[in-house]
């Protein structure tokens, strides 16, 4: 059996959850067992059950995403480029694109049936793991380490977006671009993007504007989504050579900002200037689906 919902992709399914759970339970007990996890006040429980909150919600919200669309494990026919890697990516830096046209190498011509995998597949596993990487950044929202431990959001949220560039490398480089692929590396930028500014928020890091640039994506999707509802027009979205870019200085950003490397003013001044283009885009790229403005006068 072959198909999405086949024995063996469940299996890896549950065993990916299991060692994603493994994997952030293993920190949680180091986490528990350093002095330099002291518990923020007023919320009950140890440092590590605080952290165990939101790194759970998150770590299950990857889980349950990727169990949601285990059919989606198939080769998307309506196009022969494939671009996995980077549509999430492009969603952080002001990208209104959800995985419209998903783009998968050599899936065959029109009016195939899309080939199904029965695993997961090592490029999903990455995208997983990612995943699991921004759930460990998610904890600490609600606490604070000191010491070396600082350094561990950082880490984290940096290995996240670095492997960013590998998942997308490793389904194309094995001919297994995937639709599932594809959705799950956008639903894992989408939460790195969301929780890691937070964190730096909560410290104290970054302005609490900044989160803006998290809303920015919910308020597109509700913006298109009225549209819709409303039987208004939704025109498609160019490429853009400008959101690649963008969301790698977000990302680059974010990690120095969550890092112990720079005063804090110095950072609260640089968010607003690596704040405002993106947000620019947003505008622009919801002018365009919008009908407003002429796809072809984004310039990029």
């Amino acid at each position: 059996m072959t198909g999405a919902r086949s024995p063996r992709l469940r299996r890896q399914w549950r065993g990916g959850a299991l060692a994603l759970a493994a994997a952030l339970t293993a920190l949680g007990v180091a986490l528990d067992a350093s002095p330099a996890l002291p518990r923020l006040p007023g919320l009950p429980g140890s440092a590590a059950v605080q952290w165990a909150v939101p790194t759970a919600a998150a770590g299950g919200f990857v889980v349950w995403f990727c169990r949601r669309h285990l059919d989606a494990n198939r080769r998307d026919p309506t196009t022969g480029t494939s671009e996995e890697g980077s549509r999430a990516s492009e969603e952080g830096s002001g990208t209104s694109e959800e995985g419209s046209g998903t783009s998968e190498e050599g899936s065959g011509t029109e009016g195939e049936r899309p080939r199904r995998y029965a695993t997961l597949g090592l490029a999903n596993a990455v995208t997983v793991a990612r995943g699991g990487l921004f759930a460990a950044v998610a904890g600490f929202a609600a606490v604070e380490p000191a010491g070396r431990v600082v350094w561990l959001p950082a880490l984290c949220y940096g290995t996240g977006c670095l492997l960013d560039l590998a998942d997308g490398a490793i389904a194309r480089r094995r001919g297994r671009t995937t639709v599932l692929g594809a959705k799950l590396d956008m639903a894992v930028d989408t939460l790195g993007f969301l929780v890691a500014p937070v964190v730096a928020v909560v410290w104290g890091r970054l302005p609490v504007w900044y989160l803006s640039l998290s809303a920015a994506r919910y308020l597109f999707k509700a913006g298109r989504g009225y549209r819709r509802a409303r039987g208004r027009p939704v025109y498609d979205l160019p490429s853009s050579a400008v959101r690649r870019p963008l969301a790698g200085v977000q990302m680059a950003f974010i990690s120095v900002a969550l890092a112990p490397v720079l005063p804090v003013a110095t950072v609260r001044a640089l968010a607003a200037v690596v704040l405002a283009p993106s947000l620019a885009v947003f505008a622009r790229d919801y002018l365009v689906v919008s009908g407003r403005l002429s796809a072809g006068d984004d310039g990029g």
